[in-house]
């Protein structure tokens, strides 16, 4: 919708350089991909798009994850300089909503990012899934089977938490004594998730065979999304033009 864009152009002319470039997920990208340019306006300021995305709907809580954090409270910010600038509360502020699971690293024990090739998707197939478990990063420390092992320290570990918590006393036995190695331990977590992404996938394949139901939800959504964005445009440009 061109709301958005309109409204991140205007939020651009108010934002300083120095609030994007401080930004901790700017500075970590631009560490970790180093074989692509990233020095363009396009990459600084996407942060005002995400920000524009927020503020157009008048959202007053945003469910996040913990690496988020940051993104929101520049948008908190974008939304004080533009109502302290034209004296106005127009743009809402916004609290972020955090799951019992704020942050799931992805298989590198990086960030998950589709940046880095570090994902577990909801579309993946179970070879696909046993796959990047089985690549997942370990205790580095423990080297040997018999070594005990670390489970604090195991990314592997940190996924039992969220999706079999009911063995996550039994894997840190596991680890701790040395009683399963790494590849068993990675298996028996394949199965979990594929397990726990077992209806999500079914309803997407289903979904995937009804385009035109898909079309008519993107359509119906995005037309109740418009009536609020085009109010909201409006405001703004009465705010700011007058």
């Amino acid at each position: 919708m061109p709301e958005h864009l309109e409204l991140q152009m205007i939020l651009s002319c108010l934002t300083p350089l120095g609030w994007l470039e401080r930004n901790p997920a700017y500075k970590e990208q631009l560490r970790q991909l180093t074989a692509r340019d990233l020095q363009t306006y396009g990459f600084l300021g996407y942060p005002v798009l995400q920000a524009a995305d927020i503020l157009l709907y008048k959202a007053t809580a945003v469910p996040i994850g913990e690496d988020q954090l940051p993104h929101l409270e520049l948008t908190r910010e974008i939304a004080r300089r533009f109502n302290f600038i034209f004296k106005t509360d127009l743009l809402a502020d916004c609290a972020p909503i955090l799951t019992p699971t704020p942050r799931l690293p992805g298989t590198d024990n990086r960030k998950m990012s589709k940046s880095y090739n570090n994902t577990i998707n909801l579309s993946d197939s179970e070879d696909e899934i046993r796959m990047k478990v089985q690549k997942m990063v370990t205790d580095a420390k423990r080297i040997k089977l018999t070594d005990p092992g670390h489970p604090e320290e195991c990314n592997v570990y940190s996924y039992y938490s969220v999706f079999a918590p009911d063995l996550k006393a039994d894997v840190h036995d596991w680890c701790t004594n040395a009683k399963k190695g790494c590849t068993e331990c990675k298996t028996i977590l394949a199965q979990r998730l594929m397990d726990y992404l077992k209806d999500i996938r079914a309803r997407r394949e289903k979904l995937e065979k009804d385009k035109d139901r898909v079309r008519d939800i993107l359509n119906e959504g995005a037309r109740k999304a418009r009536t609020i964005a085009k109010q909201t445009m409006q405001d703004v440009r009465e705010v700011v033009f007058g």
